[in-house]
Formats: C-alpha cells, structure tokens, sequence
C-alpha cells in the first residue's frame, strides 16, 4: 500500500513539472537541467519562475522551436537600485537547454518576428535572446519620463549582464552574443564591460568613432566609392535638389500635412529638406551600391522624379517628430557618447542655408541636455586592441561605417576584422571563401560545435 502511494506522488509530481526540477542535474555553469528524457521540462513554467521574469505571451514558431514574449525587470539606475525600475522586453525563440544561446541585441526598439533567426543563431543551431535597448520602445519606466542621465553604455551593459545571469540558470552551455549596426555597437561596449558574460561576439558594421571631432575618414571613403561618373551624378542631384528647394521644400510640406507630420525638433521643413539632401550620398552607399548609379536622377530630371529619388535614398520621414520621437534615445547616445559624422559637402557651396545642421543637436529636443564625453569611444577602442578576444568584426567595403572600423591590436585574442564585398547589410555569407571559413570556424569554437 505504502510502495502504491508512493507511485503516486511521484506521478503527481511529474505532473506538476516539478520532479525534474528536484532531480535534475547542475551544469557547469550552474544551470539547472530537466531530466536526460526531457531536459528542457516545463519551459514555458520554469522561464516564468526566474525572478524579475514576465512572460506577456507565446507565439507560433518553427517546427523545433517555442517563442516567447517576455519582459525582464531592470534598475533605472544600476549604480543606485533604489531609483526604480523598468521593464525591459526581450523575446526568446527557444529550442532546447542542449543547445547554445545567443543574445541578438537590437541596440533599438524590439521588432516581434517569431521567424527572425540572426546569422549566428542559424550557424550554431541556436536559442536566441533579442533585446529592446533601455529606453527605446516600451521599456522605459511605466511613469513614461525617461532620465537621461541613465541613458549610457554601461548602463545598457549592465542590462545585459543581468539578463544574461538570470537566464544562465537555464541556458548553461555557450553564449554568443551579436547585432548589427549600434546593436553590433552594443554587443562590444557589453563586452567591455563584463568580458566573461559570454563566449564570442560577432558584431556587423559596427563603427568605432574614436574622435567624433574628426570625420575626414568618412569623407575620404565616400569620395572613393563607385566610379567616377556615379559619385558625380550623385553630387548633381544635391545641387539640383538644393537648386529647387523652394518647389521641393512645398511639396514636402504639403506630404507632411497631409499625414499629420511635423518639423518641430528638425526646425522646419526647409531645415528638414537641406539635411535630406546632405544625407543623400552616404545613405545611397550604405543601403545600395554602384548598380543604384543608373538611377540617380539627371539635372534634366522632373521635379517629382527628384523628389522620389531623395524620399527613396534619404528618407524624408525620417526627418520629422514623428519618427525623430522614437529615436531620441538613439540620438541622445550619439551626442553624448557614441558621435555622429557630419559630411563635408564643397559642391554644395552657396546652396546651403543652415550651418550646422547635421550636428546631432538637430535631431534632439532642446530641453534634453547633450553634454558629450570624447574618453567613452576611446575606452572602448583601447580595450579591444589591448584587451579583446572572442571578438569578430564583419564590415561591407561599400558602406561609410567601414570608414571608421574597430581595429585590433597587440592584445587582441582569437579576434578578427573581416570586410565583405557588401554594404551596411554585410553578413559572413558574403565574405570571400577564405574569411568565411576562418569566422565560422571562430564562431564555432566559441559555441562549442
């Protein structure tokens, strides 16, 4: 009767998801694991178990996998706890304790994609952690008001790390973490901060502005890229833009009015204009390339023609409240810590009308202070060459963030820069045979395969 009882329980407990949690085993980094027939167990039950772990909801994913929306409780201030909290969302596309993690950080808002799989998730047969940025999206304190003194590289980084602790409880084997562009930014400046968080980073266009005062490596890149003839055209239909402001100018009003846009932070749509134009040319390198050359428009081009082209290269909503109100904290990082080129344009002379308006101030409200700090990018570009490891740097030659890459030095371990025929959107795939193999072959030791 006793032995009956017995069996029982144990079903009992089974059941309940809690018999693999009394007998599993630790891993080496202490996570706890379900039993060898099911060493994922309750997935969904023991996520919602880690402290300061929300789960808002799951999605259809992939055969093989489950995906999970969740949100994950971060101090304001990780300096001083008692400042208050935030929750920062993230989503796991979970496929098995087994197998390697890798944490995608955006460096920007979450996108909500169920199929999204980065390169590396692919590579190593990977779970994936993507993360919103602090501040960005919804993960921002509930009272809505952001303290932008909070708002720096190590904070982000200590985000992660938390992150990164909890969710070792569950996921012990190899962690790689990676992004692209300032999410490839955020992935490094993590590093620096916690080396040890995790196994290798890969990082894609990632620029490193070490002087935010000096940009003429950007300029020299530009001035290098496609043919002769293209770079030409393309400063033609600046001129020519800038040459018919006024008619391009109305027309952008007319647009922003019609969708219930503004230019308030820009300072009007003729400001807005000129900095469209301004953009135009490394905008066109860092999403095309030279094959995009026959359709930039002649001088003898329609106005509506121009229009279109600019809109299509340049963004022209891009310029207005309404975007610009989301990437306030992107641009409040820019002008404190991370800078932001500004173009020289001699071929513009006597059509400007606004000195500065590249600088980043432009795109920031004026009751956000902007106090930049030129030690932050220096640091981070000392310890990668002096420090770095696990560390692989993809570029696209074609792109202007190549123009101030990370660079490696004396101590640099098992680190690499690649540069792919390719442009802001380069990936290992699009690497000469020879530096494929050597960055899968890294991103591989690192995860273990």
């Amino acid at each position: 009767m006793r032995k009956h009882t017995r069996t029982r329980t144990l079903r009992r407990l089974v059941t309940l998801g809690l018999l693999a949690g009394l007998l599993a085993p630790t891993t080496r980094a202490g996570a706890v694991e379900g039993t060898p027939e099911t060493p994922d167990g309750d997935i969904r039950a023991r996520i919602e178990a880690l402290p300061g772990m929300r789960l808002t909801g799951e999605k259809p994913a992939a055969p093989g996998y489950r995906y999970f929306e969740l949100s994950y409780r971060q101090p304001v201030d990780h300096r001083n706890p008692e400042r208050g909290t935030f929750e920062q969302r993230l989503t796991l596309l979970h496929k098995s304790v087994r197998q390697p993690m890798v944490l995608y950080t955006t460096g920007y808002a979450l996108g909500a994609d169920p199929a999204f799989r980065s390169e590396p998730t692919k590579l190593v047969d990977g779970n994936q952690i993507s993360t919103e940025q602090r501040y960005f999206g919804t993960s921002r304190p509930r009272s809505g008001a952001v303290d932008y003194t909070t708002l720096d590289i190590r904070q982000a980084a200590s985000d992660h790390h938390r992150l990164i602790r909890a969710l070792k409880a569950l996921y012990g084997g190899p962690w790689i973490s990676t992004g692209g562009s300032k999410g490839g930014m955020t992935a490094v400046y993590h590093r620096r901060f916690y080396p040890r968080d995790v196994n290798g980073t890969v990082a894609y266009s990632a620029p490193n502005n070490t002087d935010d005062r000096d940009d003429t490596a950007y300029d020299a890149l530009v001035e290098r890229l496609g043919t002769p003839t293209c770079r030409a055209a393309l400063k033609a239909a600046q001129r020519e833009a800038l040459a018919r402001r006024t008619e391009l100018a109305d027309r952008y009003t007319e647009w922003a009015a019609k969708e219930h846009r503004t230019f308030t932070t820009v300072g009007g749509a003729d400001r807005a204009l000129e900095l469209a134009v301004l953009r135009a040319v490394p905008m066109f390198w860092q999403y095309g390339d030279a094959g995009k050359c026959a359709d930039v428009p002649a001088p003898t081009a329609s106005t509506d023609e121009l229009y279109t082209w600019l809109d299509a290269t340049s963004g022209l909503k891009n310029y207005t409240d309404q975007v610009l109100g989301t990437l306030t904290p992107y641009f409040h990082q820019l002008g404190t810590q991370l800078g932001y080129p500004q173009y020289r344009a001699p071929h513009l002379d006597g059509l400007l009308r606004h000195p500065g308006v590249q600088d980043v101030r432009t795109y920031v409200p004026r009751d956000i202070p902007l106090r930049f700090q030129p030690h932050a990018m220096a640091d981070i570009d000392r310890w990668v060459r002096r420090h770095g490891s696990e560390l692989l740097f993809v570029y696209g030659d074609n792109d202007p963030a190549t123009a101030e890459r990370f660079r490696l030095g004396r101590g640099s371990r098992d680190a690499y820069v690649e540069v792919a025929s390719a442009n802001h959107r380069a990936r290992l795939t699009d690497l000469a045979p020879d530096a494929r193999a050597r960055a899968e072959a890294a991103l591989g030791r690192w995860a273990g395969r």
